[in-house]
């Protein structure tokens, strides 16, 4: 199953692209992991971050960083505030839960009254 990631925060940087050296096209942005399936809908504490230069349209990776970009991206994952991680049933696995227990409850009170 493939990683599913929805964005939660992003920022734009005015640090110099070290790709390009544009100063208004960094864009750090912070996602955060959230499976979903046919029983359930949860969002991880998982995150995840990355940088992208809109000007040039290159993704900047941590070897690029000068230190001054480092410095900024720190600041901002101390200000990053995730979504709590949650967990919620889907409508069908309340119903499968429904239907266990009222057959475990009809066989148990059919064995033990005979």
């Amino acid at each position: 199953m493939e990683d599913k990631f929805f964005t939660v925060k992003e920022v734009a940087l005015n640090n110099h692209c070290p790709e390009c050296y544009s100063t208004d096209g960094l864009r750090l942005t912070f996602k955060q992991k959230f499976v979903e399936n046919t029983f359930y809908r949860a969002i991880s504490k998982d995150t995840k971050h990355s940088i992208v230069c809109e000007t040039c349209g290159t993704d900047i990776y941590p070897v690029q960083w000068t230190d001054d970009l480092e410095r900024v991206v720190e600041y901002q994952e101390r200000a990053f505030v995730p979504k709590a991680a949650t967990f919620k049933l889907k409508n069908l696995t309340w119903i499968i839960l429904v239907v266990v227990i009222a057959i475990v409850v009809l066989l148990n009170v059919y064995l033990f009254n005979n």
